[in-house]
């Protein structure tokens, strides 16, 4: 299997084109949230519509609450606090962030991201399980010059992930690993930024640039 994953589109879907020709034939669109730049939330059924594969789609903290309604009612699988099995791979979806300085529309508190995640693994763990979220895990992909600013939330569950697909913090753009656990903060789509994933009897990510 192999999946194209965007983040932080920020509205401007200019680069998205060229991403999709450079990612080749792919089975389908990992969309790791703030698709729009504090809304319009209609805005997101323009980029879902430039797929013509499955979309798996979160929203990030820049978009506002509303997002969900029309990831509900488009093409796309809203992941956020849901699962979607394809082969032997649980997909599980976490949008929004952590509490941020600049309290943007769509936070979620420690406690409210720590159930959901339990919640989901509880309920639908596969084979392999990935998880598309926006914020990326405390301590990996996540760096500022302030310091750390991920979620401890999902820092916390890591060793249940195989793979973890995030954007939010658009400077610390790369590849982490703990134990077992991929991570990658795929950077801003809105630069042309993006991630290859390929999911066979391994997993490995290439990071992509056009």
């Amino acid at each position: 299997m192999k999946l194209l994953a965007l983040s932080d589109l920020h509205g401007d879907f200019s680069k998205v084109q060229a991403l999709i020709d450079h990612a080749g034939e792919i089975d389908g669109i990992l969309i790791s949230g703030d698709i729009t730049h504090f809304g319009p939330d209609e805005t997101a059924r323009g980029l879902i519509d430039m797929f013509d594969v499955p979309v798996l789609a979160i929203p990030g903290n820049c978009d506002l609450p509303g997002i969900l309604e029309v990831l509900d009612s488009s093409h796309a699988i809203n992941l956020h606090k849901n699962c979607y099995s394809m082969d032997d791979v649980c997909f599980m979806g976490l949008g929004g962030s952590n509490s941020t300085p600049f309290n943007t529309p769509f936070e979620l508190t420690d406690e409210d991201m720590e159930q959901t995640l339990d919640d989901m693994l509880t309920s639908c763990s596969g084979i392999r399980n990935i998880l598309l979220s926006h914020a990326p895990p405390f301590g990996y992909v996540d760096e500022l010059p302030v310091g750390h600013v991920g979620s401890h939330a999902i820092a916390k569950f890591l060793s249940h992930f195989d793979l973890i697909v995030c954007g939010h913090i658009h400077e610390a753009r790369g590849l982490a690993m703990s134990g077992n656990t991929t991570m990658v903060n795929v950077g801003e789509a809105s630069h042309g930024y993006g991630a290859l994933i390929f999911l066979n009897d391994t997993i490995s990510v290439e990071l992509i640039e056009v």
